[in-house]
């Protein structure tokens, strides 16, 4: 169990990374709390990207002021008019081993990301099954329904086998990690052998995560091609949200078959990089972290990481313990939140309310915890949740990174307002 002065060294040591990209590194001291961790990192960020727009006014979204390459931290830009042909030159936010390399296409966020890909399927296949898990992002969900009408969208069900053989359209895996952990395993257990194409977002997961070494194993041996999508904002900016980023990875192993002549996916890159020019969904350099990339990156956001799944599977049983009857869905695959659930059924709008109620009491006895719509920070945040697989709404708890034992006192106060408050936030 890590103590508080070794938690605060090491949020010193996340702190110093992101120092030492400045011009002018700042005097640093230690933290000696919590809540300066939080103020020193969004202050630190900040200044990273007020000194971007300071020193390189020059950048301009045409390029007309500032011809060569442009680099950011490790990363190397080149693009023309509105950044349509951006090219991005860096390091993998993925730990791929030295055999596996991804074609990356960066885009302005991670449903700029999952649109483009989906919206250039239409252009490689026609029309085509698309299966997902039950629980899945429910965006997504809303955009297939909504824009990509030449996808035909299968929930899956408990052989998904059986669901995809009943059609001879092409037919693509949506392998979300923000999914329940039972339906992920029931997706991996899957023979895969009739799918023309994985399409994994793994958001969710650590980008060293043994889930998506597992996945893309699991694909290999199927021949099944495979394109990581990720929003970048969440876990890969050390809990700072530096800019909103997102990517489609496109995955090759040695001389990989599953791209190859025969695939129906094969022009799918292509495809996607006119889509992104076409939606104005290029990303921005000034949006990736110029800390990324090192081994001492990789081995604090791995430890970052582990720090959360250790307290979201201790409130996981915490709360199925104390809160048996007012609790949804506590197992999602990426283990990074669990869901709270009311005897009389929750709206989005009382939901919201009851987050926001729950964070701003708590907060003021001085517990880092915030109404905030995201996750991967080092304080916890509420926000509503809509579960699509069931239609109902609940109020989400992203587990943060922080000491064991403070962050189980926090777990417990958070249960005893749900115990004490639940029957009036439904109202």
């Amino acid at each position: 169990m890590e103590t508080i002065e070794a938690y605060l060294e090491r949020k010193h040591e996340e702190l110093r990374l992101i120092n030492d990209c400045l011009r002018t590194p700042l005097p640093l001291t230690c933290p000696r709390s919590i809540a300066e961790v939080i103020r020193l990192k969004f202050q630190l960020t900040a200044a990273l990207k007020a000194e971007h727009a300071r020193y390189d006014w020059t950048v301009t979204e045409t390029a007309w002021a500032h011809p060569g390459q442009r680099r950011i931290g490790p990363f190397e830009f080149s693009y023309d008019y509105q950044r349509a042909d951006l090219e991005v030159r860096g390091p993998s936010f993925y730990e791929l081993d030295e055999r596996t390399s991804a074609e990356t296409i960066y885009t302005a966020s991670g449903m700029s990301a999952i649109s483009a890909l989906l919206l250039a399927s239409t252009q490689v296949a026609g029309r085509a099954d698309i299966v997902v898990l039950p629980g899945s992002y429910g965006e997504t969900q809303e955009l297939i329904e909504s824009y990509v009408n030449h996808l035909r969208l299968v929930t899956l069900k408990p052989s998904l086998q059986a669901t995809i053989d009943q059609t001879s359209s092409p037919r693509i895996l949506l392998l979300d990690s923000c999914a329940p952990e039972t339906a992920f395993r029931t997706a991996l257990r899957a023979t895969g052998q009739a799918l023309d194409l994985l399409i994994f977002d793994t958001t969710g997961f650590c980008s060293g995560s043994g889930r998506i070494r597992s996945a893309l194993v699991w694909a290999r041996r199927r021949n099944v091609p495979v394109v990581m999508v990720r929003s970048h904002t969440k876990l890969d900016s050390l809990g700072a949200e530096y800019g909103r980023l997102g990517s489609a990875a496109f995955v090759r192993r040695g001389q990989d078959a599953a791209w190859a002549a025969g695939s129906k996916f094969r022009e799918l890159p292509p495809a996607m990089r006119n889509a992104v020019r076409l939606l104005g969904g290029a990303a921005l350099p000034a949006h990736f972290p110029p800390y990324t990339g090192t081994s001492a990156y990789r081995k604090l956001t791995n430890k970052r990481v582990a720090a959360m799944l250790r307290n979201g599977r201790r409130t996981a049983r915490y709360f199925a313990s104390v809160l048996p009857h007012l609790t949804a869905e506590l197992h999602f695959a990426h283990g990074l939140y669990v869901t709270l659930n009311s005897r009389q059924p929750l709206s989005e709008a009382s939901a919201r309310r009851a987050a926001a109620e729950m964070s701003d009491d708590l907060g003021r006895t001085g517990l880092p915890i915030r109404h905030a719509g995201s996750f991967g920070f080092d304080f916890a945040a509420t926000e509503w949740f809509h579960n699509s697989a069931t239609d109902r709404y609940s109020v989400r708890v992203a587990v943060p990174d922080l000491p064991t034992a403070l962050w189980d006192d926090v777990a417990r106060a958070i249960a005893r307002w749900w115990c004490t408050h639940e029957r009036t936030v439904a109202a």
